[in-house]
């Protein structure tokens, strides 16, 4: 009777807090993806405001690489594209792995940052045009109108969204990383370049003169992607479709709500502003149990335990020589290993080596056999390595991943190997060193704790605040006036001017006074003498 009186009082305090929590009607949801790895995490917040009764219509390329055109989750609304994404990332992988091979010089990085530049512009042409493709589609308009959305979710890599929104006048939040040009706090807090990295940059929160003197270098790269390759590309859309005109940065900043796929076990500290809200690590979730097969094969490895292997979504395969490399020194470690690695079979591979074309990345960093994982450093798998406590490998290969590396290495739960140095006794020394010094898997470890005591679950996080705009129709009370203002009362100097001329004044009125009792006095004087 006692254990039954218990369970009814807990029962009915259950009912009363949920009559008091915040609830929402499933709302209707346009959503405006970016394709690749930044679809992974979009579609595993779909699925979960799929789950909780939401209706969502998802704007894709009708060449897509992973978003497809019929889902239990999402209608979906197909634009036609010449080229896709994985076209232009293939040719833009090729050279890059080459530059790296060739080994850093001025040059290199040069080529590689004129390769970059071409690649952002190449995009946002593409994606200029599909946004051109479905305003110009008067009927597509006008079923985007009826069917009375309630808010756009979108991933602000492309403009696509945050114009659609703008156009159909729709409250808008932002799924983020990066932006059209950057990382997204660039356009909405405080950017103080002396202690804060801009991307590509290598440097981290603690600079010396030099390394600011290359920060403010590298953040003119940035305005320089802004100004002439990014903001130009969408003008004729904005002066067409947006009354009063327009630009990119203005629409980011009329954003509601800001989903930060990161948060600050992983990001360095910054300043950030109330509609900013951190979500890193919400795909990651417990390990589920492997396949027969695969648990089979990890269970064999004993009290060596295993190593897994990926180089992400845009990797298909590596060059052959390099894969060889990696695969003789597999060949010579005592623990068992995965590798996704979809090229042809190196000669050199182990008995202890098991490649696959795709591998279950969360379950298994989540099993207590694996022992490192060797990444390139993609912002979901630093997330997940970090999210079960497995010590990190890196091999950046572009974007953002060697800055997402980096901020592993500095807290000491990864290292940092180039892709040019995967080759002799590096990229076994490297492995080893993650492999067989406590201090990385101490180091993750902390981190794993950080990250998991947290008040709220990052997905949950990320749904009440999609939620909440939805509830009260946007979130504009959490945007500051500051982005309105002229640049030089945001730094206040009309008003030092002010103070300025009036100082200026007040002496110089000042000394013409005195000046002139001086010159009174003496000619005082003089009378009397005379």
């Amino acid at each position: 009777m006692p254990v039954q009186r218990t369970c009814g009082i807990f029962l009915f305090l259950s009912l009363c807090l949920m009559s008091f929590t915040p609830t929402c009607d499933g709302g209707k949801i346009l959503v405006v993806p970016l394709d690749g790895s930044h679809w992974i995490n979009m579609k595993i917040l779909l699925e979960e405001l799929h789950a909780r009764g939401h209706s969502l219509t998802v704007v894709r390329a009708s060449n897509s690489w992973y978003i497809d055109e019929k889902s239990p989750l999402y209608t979906s609304i197909s634009l036609k594209m010449d080229e896709g994404l994985e076209d232009i990332i293939d040719v833009f992988l090729e050279k890059n792995m080459r530059v790296h091979r060739e080994g850093a010089s001025v040059l290199s990085y040069f080529k590689l940052t004129k390769d970059m530049l071409s690649l952002i512009s190449d995009f946002h042409v593409m994606w200029a045009d599909a946004t051109a493709q479905i305003l110009d589609d008067e009927k597509l308009v006008k079923s985007l109108r009826d069917y009375k959305y309630d808010l756009v979710l979108t991933d602000p890599a492309t403009a696509t969204g945050i114009v659609l929104a703008k156009y159909l006048k729709l409250p808008l939040v932002l799924n983020v990383r990066w932006i059209t040009s950057g990382e997204g706090h660039y356009v909405i807090a405080p950017y103080p370049l002396s202690y804060i990295p801009v991307p590509g940059s290598g440097l981290t929160d603690k600079m010396t003169f030099i390394q600011r003197v290359k920060n403010i270098l590298f953040n003119s790269i940035v305005e320089y992607q802004q100004r002439v390759l990014v903001g130009p590309t969408y003008k004729a859309i904005f002066d067409k479709y947006i009354k009063g005109g327009c630009d990119i940065i203005t629409l980011l900043q009329e954003a509601d709500i800001w989903l930060f796929r990161s948060d600050f076990v992983f990001e360095f500290p910054r300043p950030t502003m109330p509609n900013a809200v951190y979500i890193g690590g919400f795909q990651c979730k417990p390990a589920q149990p492997l396949p027969a097969d695969l648990e089979q094969f990890v269970q064999s490895a004993g009290e060596h335990g295993v190593i897994i292997m990926t180089l992400g979504t845009l990797v298909n395969a590596l060059p052959e020589d390099l894969a060889d490399e990696i695969a003789s020194v597999f060949a010579k470690m005592p623990q068992k290993v995965i590798w996704r690695h979809k090229g042809k079979r190196p000669s050199t591979l182990g008995n202890n080596t098991l490649i696959v074309d795709w591998m279950p990345q969360k379950d298994l960093l989540g099993h207590p056999q694996i022992k490192a994982f060797v990444a390139h450093g993609g912002t979901n798998g630093v997330q997940e390595a970090i999210y079960h406590g497995v010590p990190v490998l890196g091999i950046p290969l572009f974007f953002d991943q060697y800055d997402n590396l980096l901020r592993l290495q500095e807290r000491g739960a990864g290292k940092i190997l180039q892709l040019g140095d995967v080759k002799g006794n590096s990229f076994e020394q490297g492995l080893n060193e993650v492999l067989h010094q406590d201090s990385y898997r101490q180091n993750i470890q902390r981190m794993s704790r950080l990250h998991r005591d947290q008040p709220m679950a990052p997905m949950d996080q990320a749904v009440f605040w999609i939620e909440y705009v939805i509830r009260h129709k946007g979130a504009p009370h959490l945007r500051t006036e500051a982005y309105k203002m002229p640049w030089y009362s945001y730094y206040c100097l009309d008003v030092l001017l002010v103070l300025l001329t009036a100082a200026t004044l007040l002496l110089l009125s000042t000394f013409a006074v005195l000046r002139f009792l001086c010159c009174r006095s003496r000619r005082k004087t003089k009378t009397k003498q005379h």
